[in-house]
C-alpha cells in the first residue's frame, strides 16, 4: 500500500463555535453522540493501518474523460474502500475491495430516516504527471461533524484521510494516467446508518465507505434551452451565454434556515432541493439561487456557495461579497475557504491592471443586487465549489427579470483569476501546502 501522506493542519475560515447555534441543537447533538452515551468499555476507533486488500479481478475499461460515461455519472472506478462500525464493538478493519452493490436491509435506518453524510472532492492528475487532493484533509474534517450532526458515530479524520488515499493510489493510476493531465476523478465518502431495527432511534451500526466516479467538467453552463415563453426574455429570443444561468428560489422554497443543518453535508440538505432544481432547469436555467426570508436573503446557488463582486456605493471600492457562516445556512465549502483566503493574500493591491479588492463575509439580499445592477455597481459573480469548481455565472432571473451580469467573454476577470489559482496548485503547476501528492501503487 501507498505511504498515506497527511496534510498539514487546516486554515482558514472555521465552522461557527458552538456559541453561535441553537442550545437545543447543541444539547441534541452531544446526546447523541457516540462517545457519550453511557457506554462502557473501549470502543476500537477507526484505523487504516489495518486495512486489508481484496484486488478486482475483473477490471473495467476506461472511459474517455468528460465523454458520455462521465455525463451520465454512474461509471465508478475498480475498487472501494469499506469500514463496519457497531455500537458493541466500535470501528472494523477497513477494507480495501472490488466496487460492488451494498447489503442492508430494507428496514435500514438510512432509508427511512435519512441518517446519513457525505464528503464530495476529486483527485487530479497534474501536469508535472503527479496525482494530487486538494486540501483533503479540510473535507475529512467537515465528515466528521456532519456525522455529528445526524447521530452517526465519531472517527479521526486522519483515518479516512487515508482511506481515501489508499484508494485513489490504487485506481488513480489506470483511471487518471499520466497522459490525462488536467482531468481528474470525483471522490464521493459516504456514511450510512445501516442498523436494521425500524425505530426512530439513534443508529447502532453504520458503515462508512469510499468510491472514485466519472464527473464532467461542470464549470460551464450546460442548461439546455428553454420553451421561448419561459425563457424569462421579454422579446423570445434569449441570447446564449457561457456562464451559469440562476434563477432565484420562489417565496414558499427554504433550502436551509437558521439553527438547522444547512452547515453540514447531509442528504436531507439535497433531496429536497431536487424538486425546485428540475423546474429550473426546465425553464432553462442551471441552478437555483437560493433566498431566504422576507428580505431575499442570498444564500447558496444550487449546491454551491455563491459570491459576487460589487462597488460599495458609497466609497466605490470593489468588494468580494459572500453570505456568512455565523447561523449555520451556509456549508463551509472547502472551495469557498479557499477563494477567500486567496483573495485575502493576493488581491490586497492593484496589480497588473487587476483592481485590489475587499474581502467581505456579510448578509446581502436580492435588493442589493438590484440596486447595484441599476446603479452600475455590479462587476460579476460566480459559484465556487467542488463540482462547479469556480463557474461564472451570467444571468440571475428573479421575479420575471433577469439580471444580466457582466461578462469579460467566457467569465469574469476575478472569477477567472482565482480559477486559474486554485487549478495551477490542484493540477501542479504551483508546488504548494494544498496540493497533497498520491503515491502512485504499481499496477
Amino acid at each position: 500500500m501507498a505511504p498515506a501522506a497527511l496534510t498539514p493542519e487546516s486554515s482558514g475560515t472555521s465552522t461557527p463555535t458552538t456559541t453561535t447555534a441553537s442550545k437545543l441543537t447543541e444539547a441534541g447533538i452531544k446526546h447523541a453522540s457516540h462517545n457519550s452515551n453511557g457506554q462502557t468499555g473501549d470502543l476500537a476507533p477507526l484505523d487504516a493501518s489495518l486495512m486489508t486488500t481484496t484486488l478486482n479481478k475483473d477490471l473495467k475499461s476506461v472511459p474517455e474523460f468528460d465523454g458520455p460515461e462521465a455525463k451520465a455519472q454512474k461509471t465508478m472506478t475498480d475498487h472501494m474502500v469499506t469500514a463496519l462500525w457497531t455500537i458493541e464493538h466500535g470501528w472494523a478493519a477497513p477494507e480495501l475491495k472490488p466496487y460492488g452493490p451494498l447489503s442492508i436491509m430494507p428496514s435500514a435506518s438510512v432509508l427511512h430516516y435519512a441518517t446519513e453524510c457525505f464528503e464530495g472532492l476529486k483527485l487530479y492528475r497534474g501536469y508535472d504527471r503527479r496525482l494530487r487532493l486538494f486540501r483533503v484533509s479540510r473535507n475529512c474534517a467537515r465528515m466528521c461533524r456532519s456525522a455529528s450532526r445526524i447521530a452517526l458515530p465519531d472517527f479521526d479524520p486522519r483515518e479516512l484521510e487515508k482511506m481515501i488515499i489508499a484508494l485513489c493510489a490504487r485506481d488513480g493510476p489506470r483511471w487518471l494516467p499520466q497522459d490525462r493531465a488536467g482531468s481528474f476523478l470525483y471522490i464521493r465518502p459516504t456514511m450510512i446508518a445501516t442498523d436494521s431495527a425500524l425505530g426512530v432511534q439513534r443508529p447502532r451500526e453504520a458503515l462508512l465507505y469510499v468510491i472514485l466516479a466519472c464527473f464532467p467538467d461542470m464549470s460551464k453552463s450546460l442548461a439546455s434551452p428553454a420553451p421561448l415563453a419561459m425563457q424569462g426574455e421579454a422579446n423570445g429570443h434569449a441570447k446564449a451565454s457561457p456562464g451559469l444561468r440562476l434563477i432565484a428560489s420562489s417565496e414558499d422554497t427554504i433550502r436551509a434556515w437558521p439553527g438547522g443543518f444547512g452547515y453540514a453535508k447531509v442528504g436531507a440538505n439535497y433531496g429536497p432541493s431536487l424538486v425546485a432544481q428540475g423546474e429550473a432547469k426546465a425553464k432553462g436555467f442551471d441552478q437555483v439561487l437560493w433566498l431566504f426570508g422576507s428580505d431575499d436573503y442570498v444564500t447558496e446557488a444550487g449546491a454551491s456557495n455563491f459570491f459576487v463582486m460589487l462597488r460599495e456605493k458609497t466609497s466605490g471600492k470593489l468588494q468580494l461579497i459572500t453570505a456568512p457562516l455565523e447561523e449555520r445556512m451556509i456549508l463551509e465549502g472547502v472551495t469557498r475557504a479557499s477563494v477567500l483566503e486567496l483573495a485575502r493574500e493576493r488581491l490586497i493591491k492593484t496589480q497588473e491592471g487587476v483592481e485590489s479588492v475587499e474581502v467581505v463575509e456579510k448578509r446581502f439580499n436580492m435588493g442589493d443586487l438590484i440596486a447595484a445592477y441599476e446603479e452600475g455597481r455590479f462587476v460579476e459573480a460566480f459559484a465556487a465549489g467542488t463540482a462547479f469548481f469556480v463557474a461564472p455565472v451570467s444571468v440571475i432571473h428573479f421575479r420575471g427579470r433577469d439580471i444580466a451580469v457582466p461578462m469579460d467573454g467566457d467569465s469574469g476577470v476575478y472569477a477567472r483569476l482565482i480559477k486559474q489559482w486554485l487549478s495551477n496548485i490542484m493540477y501542479g503547476k504551483q508546488q504548494h501546502e494544498w496540493g497533497v501528492v498520491v503515491e502512485e501503487e504499481t499496477q
